[in-house]
């Protein structure tokens, strides 16, 4: 049976574990390794690793980092940062990681992801697309961004998306930027409407801030993957840095919420 994920995401920063709001004001969480293990220890159903430095830098994947990742890992794996060709890919899932996470190389080349899905199979295709509000270049209200929130790409959200599902993504990951670390729930309007648009399964991050923000989206939303960070690496108002996650009730009770459409 089908039933929600809940997915942490870790941001990877100068080697080290981040948290960003509203993708700035980074701040250090702490060594990504370490945060696997415990992640491993509180059996998360799924993690994503994405290195946030490596497009921005035009470099190629850490892949030091991922073999350590992938080693440490007891938990199906997505890793994203600096993978602009197949071959990446391939070699990505060679070392045991189970997804691979691109954005501005499939925007920029609309075969990658149709290149990737023939070599490592759509399954292992993930496109994340980074959307924030602006009105007037769209109807939609929304527009995409990459490099860190840095670069506006002039394309419609909803229809990249399709565009991505058919060149050979076998997932999207939707980022909201204007809800980014700021732990006030997910934009609910936007994820419907991709939710709507997509037959590929969809996983949201931008804004959990709590076990009832993951339980409205799967409420509202039904089957879907509700990624978060902040929720995951912080405690409390003062936002004291501590790995957490969902206990075997609260997952329980977030099954029974899904509706399976």
């Amino acid at each position: 049976m089908l039933r929600p994920r809940i997915i942490p995401c870790l941001l990877i920063h100068q080697g080290g574990l981040v948290k960003t709001q509203v993708f700035k004001d980074t701040k250090y969480i702490g060594d990504p390794i370490n945060a696997v293990r415990i992640f491993n220890e509180k059996e998360a159903d799924e993690l994503m690793v994405l290195d946030i430095d490596a497009t921005v830098q035009g470099r190629t994947p850490d892949f030091a980092l991922i073999a350590k990742l992938a080693a440490e890992c007891r938990m199906p794996l997505c890793y994203g940062g600096g993978v602009s060709k197949a071959e990446h890919a391939a070699r990505i899932v060679d070392m045991g990681v189970e997804k691979v996470a691109v954005s501005a190389a499939a925007i920029q080349n609309p075969n990658l992801l149709t290149e990737m899905a023939y070599a490592v199979g759509c399954q292992s295709v993930v496109a994340v697309l980074d959307v924030r509000r602006k009105s007037g270049l769209f109807s939609t209200g929304y527009e995409v961004c990459t490099h860190n929130a840095k670069r506006s790409h002039k394309v419609d959200p909803f229809l990249l998306a399709q565009q991505m599902q058919a060149a050979g993504a076998g997932e999207l990951v939707i980022n909201s930027v204007d809800r980014d670390g700021l732990m006030q729930g997910y934009d609910i309007e936007l994820a419907r409407s991709f939710k709507q648009t997509l037959r590929v399964p969809v996983t949201f991050m931008g804004g959990a801030g709590s076990t009832e923000h993951l339980a409205q989206l799967v409420e509202e939303l039904g089957v879907v993957g509700v990624a978060a960070g902040s929720l995951f690496v912080f405690k409390g108002k003062y936002r004291a840095v501590l790995i957490n996650y969902p206990n075997p009730r609260q997952k329980a009770e977030l099954c029974r919420n899904a509706r399976l459409t």
